[in-house]
């Protein structure tokens, strides 16, 4: 999937995924309220100053959001008690599990944290 923006990511994304990406990327808008909206290395993110604090993309079976390490281990258990998969730097979730947007928030605002913004 190869785009310049956000719009066109979440468009060119499975259909079921799309309501989940629109979702997760106002939610990314609301806890990071003054970060740019960019497109790099084909995945939609969110950039203050120099630093991508959170991303997301669509893969064929599964959504995922990308946020600094610190923010994954700091909300470990809460990831863990919604049975989503959890990797160093991401959650992945789908239709059927879907991410709160709760999480989306937390996850972000500690991603901020962690990276000193």
């Amino acid at each position: 999937m190869t785009t310049t923006d956000h719009d066109a990511y979440i468009a060119a994304a499975p259909e079921p995924f799309r309501p989940l990406l629109r979702q997760l990327r106002a939610g990314l808008s609301q806890a990071l309220p003054d970060a740019r909206e960019v497109v790099m290395y084909g995945m939609p993110g969110f950039q203050i100053g120099d630093m991508i604090v959170a991303g997301y993309a669509a893969f064929s079976k599964q959504c995922g959001l990308y946020v600094d390490p610190g923010a994954i281990a700091a909300h470990a258990d809460e990831i863990a008690s919604l049975k989503l998969k959890a990797s160093k730097t991401g959650v992945t979730f789908s239709p059927n599990r879907p991410i709160t947007a709760e999480l989306v928030r937390k996850l972000a605002v500690r991603s901020r944290s962690e990276k000193g913004l």
